[in-house]
């Protein structure tokens, strides 16, 4: 299969700071979902927007995507969050980390969320009614 990781540093210089990654891939059904693990550095909490993008990447002339992709965010074994159709009001958000956005009323998963530092996270993307096709999942670091 065909996957797009691509990792981004803002800083430039010797010093470098991680504030995006995002994976295209297949999500099938069953066990055949999207799974991306990251840890976040340092000190106290961080904001993180997250997104599992499937009908927005059509924008892009993307064909066979995920129609109605689920995002999942695990602290080991426990779920701290889940959405499976993003809130407009992400919209300034989205520009905010120069994330492209998405198409108003499309059943896109996004959420902004707050997670501890110095902790392994894992989020899975999957058809939030069973279906399969390609999606992106993306995590941006948040101002």
């Amino acid at each position: 299969g065909t996957v797009l990781v691509e990792l981004y540093d803002v800083t430039g210089g010797t010093t470098s700071r991680f504030a995006n990654v995002s994976v295209r891939h297949y999500v099938g059904t069953g066990s055949d979902v999207l799974i991306a693990g990251f840890t976040v550095g340092g000190t106290g909490t961080k904001r993180l927007l997250l997104r599992a993008v499937g009908p927005g990447l059509a924008q892009f002339g993307l064909t066979g995507t995920l129609a109605d992709p689920k995002v999942q965010v695990f602290d080991g074994d426990t779920v701290v969050e889940t959405n499976d159709t993003w809130d407009p009001a992400l919209a300034s958000t989205f520009a905010s980390v120069g994330a492209f956005g998405l198409p108003a009323g499309s059943k896109d998963a996004a959420l902004a969320v707050t997670l501890r530092a110095g902790r392994s996270y894992t989020v899975i993307v999957s058809g939030a009614d069973g279906g399969s096709g390609e999606a992106l999942v993306e995590v941006y670091e948040l101002p």
